[in-house]
């Protein structure tokens, strides 16, 4: 199923923000090479956070679109065996 790898790849970056935020706890305000580094490994984790949210986004509306086609699909075989629409 194409969504378990999707699910894999979020799960992994939502533990490795987990780890940055409890790393963050730790570095010394004073250490700027720590900071500077996690500052980047966080906006990494961000960006690839929002790629994820984009394509969860994109599944979302695909299946609205496919469950507005089955309705349509559904009503219009009803009319056609005349039985009653609701």
């Amino acid at each position: 199923m194409p969504g378990e790898g999707a699910n894999a790849a979020g799960e992994a970056l939502l533990r490795r923000l987990r780890r940055l935020l409890a790393r963050a706890g730790a570095v010394k305000a004073t250490d700027r090479n720590q900071l500077l580094a996690m500052l980047d490994d966080l906006e990494t984790t961000r960006r690839g956070l929002l790629r994820e949210c984009g394509e969860i986004e994109g599944q979302m509306k695909q299946a609205t679109a496919r469950t507005t086609a089955i309705g349509a699909y559904l009503r219009n075989s009803q009319v056609g065996r005349g039985k009653p629409q609701h």
